[in-house]
């Protein structure tokens, strides 16, 4: 038996959550590594399948969570044995697949990566999704030969998980990183992790020009909508946004202009279906190029039981930085 959030709808189509007790033999039959999970953590996309939202959700009862740590406790795969440590993020797992937010797991060995031997399972969580969507939009952007010489970069939605673990990562390889926040007590918060302007998301309402003074060098963007398309006004020659997010919604009203007469990019980035030699990369840099001193202060402690009401608050933007789930603990 094991414990786990379990997410069902009713015949009238409302979603709920409840904690229960499941028996293995409940466990996915179509998976080849078993992963007593120490750790999740929530993301937004966590919180539109704890509400039913997006359309991620095909079928109930569902166990949510899109990525965890722990230690593999039954191995049909040459690649991992009983007592590896192991990290999941993507591939669908808490979306059409059960994820993180239980006891227990049943995977596919693909989906799975080593934990770095320099990372605990929980130091693992803190960065889960949002460390390595921000890292692949880094690699992206150096793609572009992006350096730290080149100026101020902006993250958007900085508050966030993704963004919060990207001023983190910026600032510690030596980039002049801007924040942008709608949270006025978030802004020393920011400047603990290393930004060096923090600027109200009211300044990047709809763009009233083709093209505005030339400022970043480039952006990682978790917000979408207006904001994306006023910043896109604002790159520099050359520069690039990595699209990480639509919090702000989906939808892009912008001109061809900053793709002609300044060369810019949209890089859109994707951290679901990645390959695992790019995963695995994109770990080994993350612990490298983070200052893992500052982990602890972006994130907060949570539980199984907590999860149904900050999946809520996550979606209105109420959170800070990245809840961290002991789904070995209770309230």
């Amino acid at each position: 038996m094991f414990k786990a959030l379990l997410t069902e709808k009713n015949d009238n189509g409302n979603v709920a959550s409840r904690i229960t007790q499941l028996d293995d033999s409940q466990l996915p039959e179509d998976g080849d590594v078993i992963v007593s999970i120490e750790y999740s953590t929530l993301n937004y996309k966590d919180g539109l399948c704890l509400n039913g939202l997006g359309g991620l959700v095909r079928n109930y009862p569902h166990i949510g969570g899109i990525d965890f740590a722990g230690t593999v406790s039954e191995s049909h795969d040459n690649r991992y044995k009983i007592g590896d440590k192991v990290i999941l993020t993507g591939w669908r797992v808490g979306e059409v697949w059960w994820g993180g937010y239980a006891e227990k797991a049943k995977v596919k060995a693909d989906w799975l990566v080593p934990l770095p031997e320099q990372l605990t399972t929980r130091q693992a969580m803190i960065i889960g999704t949002a460390g390595i969507t921000a890292m692949f939009a880094l690699m992206a952007l150096e793609g572009r030969e992006l350096t730290p010489s080149q100026g101020e970069i902006l993250i958007t939605g900085a508050s966030g998980g993704v963004g919060s673990i990207a001023v983190n990562l910026l600032s510690n390889l030596g980039y002049e990183v801007a924040a942008v926040t709608g949270r006025s007590e978030n802004i020393e918060y920011l400047k603990s992790l290393g930004a060096s302007t923090v600027i109200d998301r009211d300044e990047f309402s709809a763009p009233e020009r083709p093209l505005e003074k030339e400022r970043w060098a480039g952006v990682i963007d978790n917000v979408g909508g207006n904001m994306l398309a006023k910043v896109m006004t604002q790159l520099k020659y050359g520069a690039s946004v990595a699209a990480v997010g639509l919090a702000g919604g989906n939808e892009l009203n912008t001109t061809v202009i900053p793709f002609l007469l300044r060369g810019n990019n949209i890089l859109g980035i994707d951290s679901v279906m990645r390959s695992y030699s790019s995963r695995e990369l994109a770990w080994q840099r993350t612990y490298s190029d983070l200052n893992i001193s500052k982990l602890d202060d972006l994130c907060y402690d949570a539980t199984l039981e907590e999860l149904p009401q900050l999946g809520k608050e996550i979606l209105k933007g109420q959170t800070r930085g990245r809840a961290i789930v002991d789904v070995r603990k209770s309230l």
